[in-house]
């Protein structure tokens, strides 16, 4: 029957066809996203599997059938208007492609990794068994054996609209009104399809290149090569020339402008971070004092009143305050930024090389269009960033000063409570005045009286000498920056920024500069005797090194290689020039218990002073000293000893 219908009645034939099959598998496409949604992903979720990543599965679904339930609204609409319905059909389409554009890139973007994620599940048997499970109870009359047969819908369905579109329109004779409407139709999904390619190349290109990489240097060294130099060495030398102005560099207003904002936005987010540390670092400090986990021997009254409020204040008032992973987020568009410039020096030198010799190799071609990607990204979507970083900043802001406001109301409040409980609560301010003078008055003289009786009681610690390697990296700080530059470090210092410096307790180091690059004077910048790096002012003293009395320990000032030479060979009674050097003060203690168990050995408590007669044993072996404690001489292990610098007593010092 079909042969026998006219050309024209069998191209409107196919065309109606052509319709029907579009809508009708826009309302089949719909429901099985429907089906994902509100049961395959809603059963997944009552479940609760920790080990599964809904969000990765399934991306943005939600706002895929969102569009799709309204376009299919729209198709279905078109059946009523007849004549019309091409031309509607048109219509809705150019209406929805932007639309569908942004939605189905970001669906299509993440589409391979939600396969993997598929993968890795079918490798567990317990992850694929709920999957399973889920798909029958669920689904049962798809048949499908997996979650990629729902997942690849709207992959397929995407691509599929130019070619729906071209069967109706391969079925529309070119003189009705509605072909270039259809025309434009399919010219615009095409689009949709290249920008989504595009887009899904670009987010490829992101992820390969926005991770930050933490490699050894022997991993850096590993990864070297004599491509990899080459295009370093271009790189750098094509830098220099932007530097010099021997070539222009590449102007780019709108990216320059955004990258800009966005590093404004880094270096907020860096000093909110350095800002609620040292907030949190003042708050701990003062938490450090803990009465109420101590029994006050006294009766009741103010300390016992004190004690309550401190309890409440530690265990209920004071909340913590986290800033945000913001600065995690930072950390992809920065490497994004910086690869960028790396690819605008390697697609500026491309560019000259084609200009000269009117072609490049494929690699080439394909660096270029690196470059290109990762700028239209960027360019694409910093704005958006940057709107979205400042929205957090600003709301952690209000959120920090909001919990500061709070927190300071209860404290407040609850003082005042107590301060009304007070014996003094009422008390005028210059009876009160005048209590706390004769307080405080009255504590010093307990004070000062203690302070003489420990001095008096206290033995005074024992000096011992530095070994040779120690004296003369002392010695060498001396001779280059003056005893006046000399440091003692207080407690251990752990280096956690670039350029910091890791010491140890009673280390000697020179001053070089009292303030940091940035110039924040609580970071110095220290000689420790070889590396130089910055150190937290306030764990550094002033050191007053004192002169040597010993012979033996009297050096020459710093001589240089000729001179020590000269002096080597000459006769044994030219006199060398003596010079007054400088040796710290140093004491030996125990730094464990030791329990001695033979009459050679002799007992040690962890603190304890000692004088060192020999660094070994009659044998020479080094891990056990000869040493005097309290007029007892004997042996001791060697790892139980340590040094710690003696400071100059001012006033009383408690004991090592």
């Amino acid at each position: 029957i079909y042969e026998e219908v006219m050309p024209c009645e069998r191209m409107e034939l196919s065309q109606r066809l052509a319709v029907e099959e579009l809508i009708t598998t826009e309302a089949s496409y719909v429901h099985n996203i429907q089906l994902c949604v509100s049961d395959i992903r809603a059963h997944l979720q009552k479940k609760q599997l920790p080990d599964l990543d809904l969000e990765g599965l399934f991306s943005n679904t939600d706002d895929i059938l969102h569009v799709s339930r309204r376009f299919l609204k729209g198709l279905e609409a078109t059946a009523t208007q007849e004549h019309e319905q091409l031309l509607c059909i048109s219509t809705l389409f150019q209406e929805f492609k932007e639309e569908m554009e942004t939605v189905y890139k970001i669906y299509c973007a993440s589409y391979e990794h939600a396969l993997l994620l598929v993968e890795s599940y079918r490798k567990d048997p317990r992850l694929q068994e709920e999957i399973l499970e889920t798909l029958h109870a669920t689904v049962p009359h798809t048949g499908a054996s997996d979650l990629s047969f729902f997942l690849v819908m709207p992959v397929q369905r995407v691509t599929k609209y130019p070619l729906l579109l071209g069967k109706i329109l391969e079925n529309t004779p070119a003189s009705t009104s509605a072909y270039p409407a259809l025309q434009a139709a399919v010219r615009a999904m095409a689009q949709v399809n290249v920008n989504i390619n595009e887009y899904k190349r670009r987010r490829e290109v992101a992820t390969k290149y926005n991770k930050a990489e933490h490699l050894t240097l022997r991993d850096r060294f590993a990864r070297l090569n004599t491509h990899s130099i080459a295009k370093k060495t271009t790189r750098l030398s094509r830098l220099f020339m932007h530097e010099a102005g021997i070539v222009a560099k590449t102007e780019d207003k709108e990216y320059d402008d955004l990258e800009e904002k966005f590093q404004s936005v880094v270096s907020s987010v860096a000093t909110l971070k350095e800002n609620v540390a040292s907030y949190l670092g003042h708050l701990e400090a003062f938490l450090l004092s803990t009465p109420h986990k101590c029994e006050l021997q006294i009766e009741e009254g103010p300390a016992q009143q004190y004690r309550r409020f401190a309890e409440y204040l530690h265990c209920t008032v004071f909340p913590e305050f986290p800033l945000c992973s913001l600065s995690d987020m930072l950390v992809g568009p920065q490497q994004l930024v910086k690869k960028r410039l790396d690819k605008l020096l390697d697609y500026e030198e491309i560019q000259e090389r084609k200009s000269e010799m009117g072609s490049v190799t494929y690699d080439e071609e394909a660096a270029m269009n690196t470059y290109l990607a990762i700028n239209a990204l960027l360019v694409a979507e910093l704005p958006r960033f940057n709107q979205v970083a400042l929205q957090l900043l600003g709301q952690i802001l209000c959120s920090l000063s909001t919990l500061q406001r709070d927190l300071a109301a209860q404290v407040l409040h609850q003082a005042e409570k107590e301060l009304e409980q007070m014996p003094h609560g009422r008390m005028p301010l210059p009876s009160f005045r005048k209590m706390v003078e004769d307080t405080l008055q009255q504590s010093g003289a307990q004070l000062r009286t203690f302070c003489q009786t420990f001095e008096t009681v206290t033995p005074s610690p024992v000096t011992q000498p530095l070994n040779p390697a120690e004296e003369r990296k002392v010695l060498s700080l001396v001779s280059k920056h003056g005893p006046d530059k000399l440091y003692q470090v207080t407690s251990n210092i752990s280096g956690s920024k670039d350029l910091d410096l890791t010491l140890q307790r009673g280390q000697i180091v020179a001053l070089l500069q009292s303030v940091d690059t940035k110039g924040n004077t609580s970071r110095w910048l220290v000689d420790a005797g070889g590396p130089r790096g910055f150190v937290p002012a306030g764990k550094l003293q002033p050191y007053c090194p004192v002169q040597s009395q010993q012979p033996g320990m009297q050096m020459p000032a710093l001589e240089n290689n000729i001179e020590r030479r000269r002096h080597s060979y000459a006769s044994p009674e030219a006199p060398r020039p003596q010079v007054a050097t400088f040796t710290p003060a140093f004491q030996v203690v125990a730094g464990f218990s030791f329990a001695a168990r033979s009459p050679q050995e002799v007992s040690l408590q962890a603190g304890q002073p000692v004088v060192v007669l020999e660094p070994h044993d009659k044998k020479g072996n080094k891990e056990w000293s000869l040493v005097e404690v309290n007029s007892q001489r004997g042996y001791v292990p060697s790892s139980y000893l340590m040094t710690v610098p003696v400071q100059e007593p001012t006033g009383w010092s408690l004991p090592v």
